[in-house]
């Protein structure tokens, strides 16, 4: 899993960038100075086979992060911070969920593909509040034309996380 200074380092110069900060991002999720708890997750063998199947995705790790919101005790929403690469070059998103796991925000913290490869918040956009079986491009989700890979790495990303909550979380 890739940190943003990782990132940071890999970045040639004039090429990619790094949007915000980890710390910027958990305000960006949950307001100024919020209450923020890391949630790790190991997850077991089956776990993983079953958020592979629910997620049709391929899970690099068992290990995982959520980071939990909270205002005055109460839940306000999940955060995961997703890195992968898309082409040849990494993209890091931050995925908030609401406190009952709808996707109700994604921003781009880094992205080091070429700017025109990047998904727009309107694209985004049309991710929020759906279930995770409509989040597919046979479906419900458009595509982009010129960077299909920059979305379906997205894509990708925000099945694992809704998966994850749902199975690990949730529990259910």
């Amino acid at each position: 899993m890739f940190s943003l200074a990782m990132l940071l380092l890999m970045t040639p110069a004039g090429f990619g960038r790094i949007f915000y900060s980890k710390s910027e991002a958990l305000d960006l999720a949950f307001g100024d100075h919020p209450e923020v708890d890391m949630m790790p997750l190991f997850l077991t063998e089956q776990q993983v086979a079953e958020v592979e199947q629910l997620a049709h995705v391929k899970l690099d790790s068992a290990l995982f992060t959520f980071y939990v919101g909270r205002r005055s005790g109460a839940i306000v929403g999940y955060a995961a911070i997703e890195s992968h690469t898309v082409r040849t070059k990494p993209e890091t998103l931050l995925i908030l969920l609401s406190p009952d796991g709808e996707v109700e925000k994604i921003e781009v913290l880094a992205f080091h593909e070429p700017p025109e490869y990047q998904p727009t918040s309107l694209w985004f956009a049309q991710l929020y509040r759906r279930a995770l079986a409509q989040l597919d491009f046979n479906s419900e989700v458009q595509g982009i034309t010129g960077a299909t890979l920059s979305a379906q790495s997205a894509l990708t990303s925000v099945r694992k996380v809704l998966a994850i909550y749902q199975l690990v979380v949730k529990g259910g």
